[in-house]
């Protein structure tokens, strides 16, 4: 299947690549969150595809305990009906265990853009048949005291071989399911969507990112989401 084998290279590219202090510890749930994520690819992730939403990376509370981009647990088990065996980084902060699907929190940006397209889909079949969602880094990272630190926090030095292999990996993806509208959750997934799908037919939009702390998100994010696609033209 061409989707699991873009993951899959992107896995090993991302496997031996070491990150400078702050990043004291980088999860990969492409290695120890496989099964949920490849039967997430298997299932949703087979055909063409009108849309694709780009994530940043995983969070503390979703993919790194599930597998599945914005990977609220109870959305991926209960709505998207996913779940499968997960084990454990190879270096794991304490204040940031990895429980898979016997995780306890919950993930709010999950909770609100699989919520969103519950409510506004019906059923995970309606969603995906017209759109994909996907990050565009899989890796989390976290400084010594266990706190999340984004990519673009990263030292710049960092950068560079972790942003093309993320590139290479999101324009693989972008062409296999010939998208032609990407829109970034989040600015820096807006900026690095723009970066690595330059010179494809396609248009490329920002909407608010679902997160917690993100203030906007609070005020109805399902609803900013729907008016950002029928601004684009898009009625779900």
């Amino acid at each position: 299947m061409q989707m699991e084998r873009i993951a899959l290279n992107l896995r090993a590219e991302l496997r031996d690549l070491r990150f400078s202090r702050p990043a004291a510890y980088v999860y990969h749930p492409l290695e120890y969150a496989w099964a949920p994520h490849a039967e997430y690819i298997h299932r949703y992730g087979v055909g063409k595809r009108e849309i694709v939403l780009v994530g940043m990376n995983p969070g503390p509370w979703g993919m790194v305990q599930t597998g599945v981009p914005f990977g609220d647990l109870e959305m991926v088990r209960d709505w998207l009906g996913i779940t499968g065996r997960v084990t454990r980084p190879a270096s794991e902060h304490p204040k940031r265990p990895v429980e898979g699907f016997s995780c306890h929190r919950g993930e709010i940006s999950g909770r609100r853009l699989w919520g969103w397209a519950r409510d506004a889909f019906g059923t995970p079949q309606c969603f995906f048949a017209r759109i994909f969602v996907v990050n565009y880094c899989p890796l989390c990272f976290f400084d010594a005291d266990g706190k999340n630190l984004t990519p673009d926090r990263l030292k710049t030095g960092d950068h560079g071989p972790l942003f093309a292999s993320c590139d290479r990996a999101l324009r693989a993806a972008i062409d296999l399911l010939e998208a032609r509208l990407v829109i970034g959750i989040g600015r820096f997934a807006e900026k690095r969507a723009r970066q690595a799908l330059a010179g494809m037919d396609l248009t490329i939009a920002c909407a608010p990112h679902p997160s917690g702390a993100n203030p906007q998100a609070s005020r109805d994010w399902g609803g900013q989401m729907t008016a950002t696609l029928k601004a684009l033209g898009i009625n779900p």
